[in-house]
């Protein structure tokens, strides 16, 4: 998680904006796409009133602390006019689908910001490690959370979705840390590892036991906090929204067959590319709905013109390159040389008396969510003498990092 790499390219929002101001920090960023690794100061000398004015007006449930870390990021956002002028006009889009999801959790709105940080709100963002989507959800936490993820679809990409877990981990990270906070700090390296830190510290407090924590994750608080700041208060730092090519107005329609987007963008009238865009989740660019699991799909609105093309599109026979892609036998070797390649990752633990699976999770550095999927544990209840498997965490990156690369 520390080794550093270049931003990543963007597949369809060319967010890669870096301009000069940011770049008076010439550290490459790290694996989560937005946060670069700064050094630390050990004085705080261009203390800010008006900033620490703006943070406490701006404060809701999260609470904004104003510090020398904080400053820092403030100064490398604001100084990113362009891309900040780029999340102001994605964020039309994506924050009211954040919203909803959060809301639905009891999760405070502002971590709608979380995404700027992780993924500069590209769903096609992928970490070193492969942490995926806005959210960059790692692969077993996004399957322990419900994301769907096949050779058709990766629902770690797909806005709606990959919401709602995220707020469903926020939720479960609230309820054992009891502060939002230390949440967001374990969002980035994981609940146990914050646990061990506040062991260490004797405290439940972020900024008493950032120093136990990981480098990155020492960032990553001060990084939302000024994201907070910056996306809040644009006009303090001549900052402009700029014109996002998504549609504010949609439609959404369920498929219950399997179906390329280009045919559906055809009958839309429409560019193809304009329509991935929409529902980045599908990896073939093809909807594999059926009548027991359909998918949806994302559509510009749609007029009832419109909607006679649809109706006549789907529900007329099923495409011939549908059917051979379900019949290719490929898909079925890959799998059987991935499975094997696995095998050589993992060991088995068996269960002490007294031990429960959050002892078993830190003595292993992994999560206890992580624990749950790997074992197809429907609870976190066990017992002694069962045998439990275990992924390495050097090579399984998902325990030391749950969620974002």
């Amino acid at each position: 998680m520390k080794i550093q790499v270049h931003f990543l390219s963007y597949c369809i929002l060319a967010l890669t904006a870096f301009p000069a101001a940011a770049q008076q920090f010439p550290i490459p960023l790290n694996d989560t796409t937005s946060v670069p690794v700064l050094p630390e100061t050990p004085l705080f000398m261009n203390y800010n009133f008006d900033y620490k004015n703006r943070l406490d007006s701006i404060q809701k449930t999260v609470p904004l602390a104003y510090n020398e870390h904080v400053q820092k990021y403030i100064d490398v956002y604001s100084g990113r006019k362009e891309m900040m002028g780029k999340m102001l006009g994605l964020s039309e889009y994506y924050f009211p689908i954040f919203e909803k999801a959060l809301e639905s959790y009891h999760i405070p709105n502002e971590i709608k910001y979380l995404p700027i940080i992780e993924s500069s709100m590209n769903p096609h963002a992928v970490s070193r490690v492969g942490a995926t989507g806005l959210w960059q959800f790692m692969y077993a936490t996004a399957k322990g959370y419900g994301l769907s993820i096949d050779n058709y679809v990766d629902e770690r990409k797909d806005p709606i979705q990959a919401s709602y877990a995220a707020a469903a981990y926020f939720r479960e990270a609230y309820d054992q840390l009891g502060d939002w906070v230390l949440a967001i700090a374990a969002y980035n390296c994981g609940m146990g590892a914050v646990k061990r830190a506040m062991e260490k510290a004797n405290s439940n407090d972020f900024w008493a036991i950032r120093r136990f924590l990981p480098t990155e994750t020492r960032n990553y608080v001060p990084a939302f906090i000024a994201a907070v700041y910056v996306m809040s208060c644009p006009d303090k730092h001549q900052i402009r929204t700029q014109r996002s090519a998504f549609l504010k107005n949609t439609d959404t329609i369920q498929v219950n067959r399997f179906i390329s987007l280009s045919t559906l963008a055809k009958a839309m009238n429409m560019e193809d590319e304009d329509l991935f865009s929409l529902n980045p989740s599908y990896r073939k660019k093809i909807v594999n709905g059926s009548e027991s699991a359909p998918k949806r799909v994302i559509l510009p609105k749609v007029s009832l013109a419109d909607f006679a093309l649809l109706y006549d599109v789907l529900n007329k026979e099923e495409e011939p390159e549908m059917r051979v892609l379900l019949a290719s036998n490929m898909v079925h070797s890959v799998s059987r040389r991935v499975s094997v390649k696995m095998k050589s990752l993992f060991f088995y633990h068996r269960v002490a008396f007294g031990q429960s699976l959050g002892n078993i999770a830190n003595k292993y550095h992994v999560e206890v969510q992580d624990l749950k999927v790997w074992n197809k544990l429907k609870s976190s209840g066990i017992v002694p003498g069962q045998k439990l498997k275990v992924y390495s965490a050097q090579d399984e990156k998902s325990g030391s990092r749950p969620l974002g690369g």
